[in-house]
């Protein structure tokens, strides 16, 4: 069931949100609406592992005893000599 909802928004803002809604082919009301639901739904989703991200998981294996602070260490004084 739909609800009105009054907002009060800067001028200048409304303008543009119009004439983008109006570009996209869609109603300022279904672009708010949209916008709000994603922003809700992502607080659930911000610890998911993007497809990308899950691909390249394994691809490098490092040694137990690998120190990341010691290997740059090295790699900074072999890059500033």
């Amino acid at each position: 069931m739909d609800k009105k909802l009054t907002l009060s928004l800067n001028e200048s803002v409304i303008e543009m949100a119009k004439n983008y809604a109006k570009q996209s082919n869609t109603s300022l009301s279904k672009l708010i609406e949209s916008y709000l639901a994603s922003l809700t739904q992502q607080k659930g989703s911000r610890n998911n592992i993007t497809p990308l991200v899950k691909s390249l998981s394994g691809v490098i294996s490092i040694d137990n005893d690998f120190d990341v602070k010691d290997e740059y260490a090295k790699y900074l004084i072999e890059k500033y000599k």
